[in-house]
């Protein structure tokens, strides 16, 4: 028995340490939020100023005393002029884009968890519930290899070898390097985040250091190692989130009475913020059936969804249940970033399976990139038919 349980453990070790699980789920996490951030702050491009900059009721003042006292980091606070603010917020949308479609996406995480940071925190009262997705899941994308498939990166790497080929990384990695190195004089980091970001910039230009002449030695071998295992424990940490993200949801709703007698839904459909289409709201809250049906149904599914991962088949039932009804509330209580930032949180647990076939109708839409594309993801296919069902995504 001692010999077996060394054996699935020497197995589980060499799993994890040999390959980046989960490829497609953690490209389509990467493209749902980025996206969502992306599409976010292009739809509030006009009132940026009101949301996060001089115009705002949160003044600069009142946000520079709260991240004094609870510690939070965002470089807004570096300087209060307008100029300042309007540079922030481009290099946000821009490291939005870069990592939705996968650019250098090394770097591009960290400014993107780095712009999630300085927005949300320089004004704390402007969020909900999906911006405390958004930057939860900021953070955690910067420990996954999240490029993998889908994205410039595997496409340089395919086509010239490395991911890391070209003058653009090095260029970035010093950029950004100056940037660190202008805030770490004027004493702008707190010790952790100044130990945080040291290390990302060490690393990443190890990596490239490596990469570029030890592509096939030891110590590009032990960087692989340590990747696969930071990325691998990432992914757990980010269904470990969507779980408990659904479990309190769920269990906090069952101790509400509104929730209990089956008419929360009812009250939100009459608050003008939540009914952008009065008659489409008026329609379901007529219908007490309807009302009841769809507030026991989000109870039941969000506090069964944890226990399901062991079973596949049930839990794709009910993930896609969870995403129609992320759907609905876009459309019915006009929540669409909440809803996008939530069903991005989802597609961690989407079947390899489903999200290669949909690789595969994507990439025949493309004149000259379908066929080699199909064939690769055919191959792909195969492998995920051949694997045995985990919990955890592959």
């Amino acid at each position: 028995m001692v010999d077996g349980v060394r054996a699935s453990a020497a197995r589980a070790l060499a799993k994890a340490t040999g390959q980046a699980l989960g490829p497609y789920q953690s490209a389509v996490v990467r493209i749902g939020f980025a996206g969502t951030w992306l599409f976010f702050l292009l739809r509030e491009f006009p009132h940026r100023a009101e949301l996060y900059g001089p115009d705002g009721p949160w003044s600069w003042a009142l946000a520079e005393r709260l991240l004094a006292s609870n510690g939070a980091f965002s470089v807004l606070m570096w300087s209060d002029s307008a100029l300042w603010f309007e540079i922030v917020y481009g290099v946000c949308v821009l490291a939005s884009a870069g990592l939705l479609l996968g650019w250098r996406t090394r770097a591009t995480s960290v400014v993107f968890m780095i712009g999630v940071l300085a927005l949300q925190n320089r004004s704390v009262f402007m969020g909900d519930g999906g911006d405390n997705v958004v930057h939860l899941m900021a953070i955690y994308l910067v420990l996954t290899r999240c490029a993998q498939v889908w994205s410039l990166d595997a496409r340089r790497a395919r086509l010239r070898g490395s991911a890391s080929a070209g003058a653009a990384g090095p260029v970035l990695w010093a950029v950004l390097g100056a940037v660190f190195a202008y805030g770490a004089a004027t004493g702008r980091f707190g010790a952790g985040w100044l130990a945080a970001f040291a290390g990302l910039w060490v690393v990443c230009g190890l990596w490239w250091l490596v990469d570029r002449y030890e592509a096939e030695g030891e110590g590009r071998a032990v960087l692989d190692v340590l990747a696969n295992l930071l990325h691998n424990a990432g992914m757990l940490v980010i269904t470990a989130e969507v779980c408990l993200i659904y479990a309190t949801a769920g269990w906090y709703k069952i101790q509400g009475s509104r929730w209990q007698d089956g008419t929360a839904l009812y009250y939100p459909l009459g608050l003008d913020y939540f009914t952008p289409w009065p008659g489409l709201s008026g329609l379901v809250a007529s219908s007490g059936t309807v009302v009841m049906l769809l507030s026991y149904g989000t109870v039941a599914v969000q506090v069964a969804f944890p226990f399901t991962l062991f079973n596949r088949r049930i839990k794709n039932v009910l993930l896609a249940l969870m995403m129609l009804e992320h759907a609905g509330i876009a459309v019915l209580l006009g929540l669409p970033f909440f809803s996008l930032a939530m069903i991005a949180a989802d597609a961690v647990f989407l079947p390899t399976g489903f999200l290669v076939w949909l690789g595969v109708r994507v990439a025949v839409l493309r004149p000259g990139w379908g066929a080699a594309a199909g064939s690769r993801a055919a191959a792909a296919a195969a492998a995920a038919a051949a694997a045995e069902p985990s919990p955890v995504p592959r």
